[in-house]
């Protein structure tokens, strides 16, 4: 006997069936089932969009809000308990609205130049401007004291553009496949003198 069916005011199916076939769908769509994918859209799009209307974005940023929580959906699809996917798309979409809602509060456009005259430019500190040159002080002194090899890898490295892998392997005479471990001795060892 087939069991009851209903759907909720979202659209999304709510039965033990429903269950199941959400679950059957998320299984298909994980092994790059497209119709499964789209059936799964299909299904849950009016749930999302229910998450987002309570943020009255724009056109445009619920369409990027929504384009955000599918492409989740999509990374995550082998690690979601299917039966939990309405839980997890809310909970997802929630965040992604909380998201771009906060990166509005700290974004300001104007294409009028005169509001930005009275906004100063903030000037380190005093004393934050003394630590980072200290620090910098110390930095060159803790590279000075690496051999000399080690140095010219870091110059290369850290040049305007930096160089290539091919061009320092040339130049120190190093394979290509033995510069990052070198790299990251280098940096291990400049950790260990910054620290102490």
């Amino acid at each position: 006997m087939a069991g009851n069916r209903n759907t909720s005011v979202t659209g999304v199916i709510t039965s033990e069936d429903g269950a199941s076939e959400s679950a059957s769908l998320v299984a298909r769509a994980a092994l790059g089932d497209q119709e499964a994918w789209e059936q799964l859209v299909d299904q849950y799009a009016k749930l999302v969009r229910a998450v987002m209307r309570s943020f009255r974005f724009s056109v445009t940023d619920a369409a990027d809000v929504s384009q955000t929580v599918w492409l989740r959906l999509l990374e995550h699809i082998d690690r979601i308990d299917s039966h939990r996917l309405g839980a997890w798309l809310v909970v997802t979409t929630r965040r992604e609205c909380m998201r771009v809602q906060a990166l509005q509060k700290r974004t300001l456009l104007s294409y009028d130049e005169s509001l930005f005259e009275d906004m100063s430019v903030r000037q380190p500190d005093l004393d934050e401007r003394v630590l980072s040159e200290e620090r910098a002080r110390d930095v060159r002194i803790a590279v000075q004291s690496l051999p000399d090899r080690w140095q010219q890898l870091l110059r290369m490295l850290t040049g305007d553009p930096p160089a290539s892998y091919a061009e320092i392997s040339t130049t120190l005479g190093l394979p290509i496949g033995s510069i990052g471990p070198m790299r990251g001795r280098c940096l291990d060892k400049l950790r260990v003198l910054l620290d102490s």
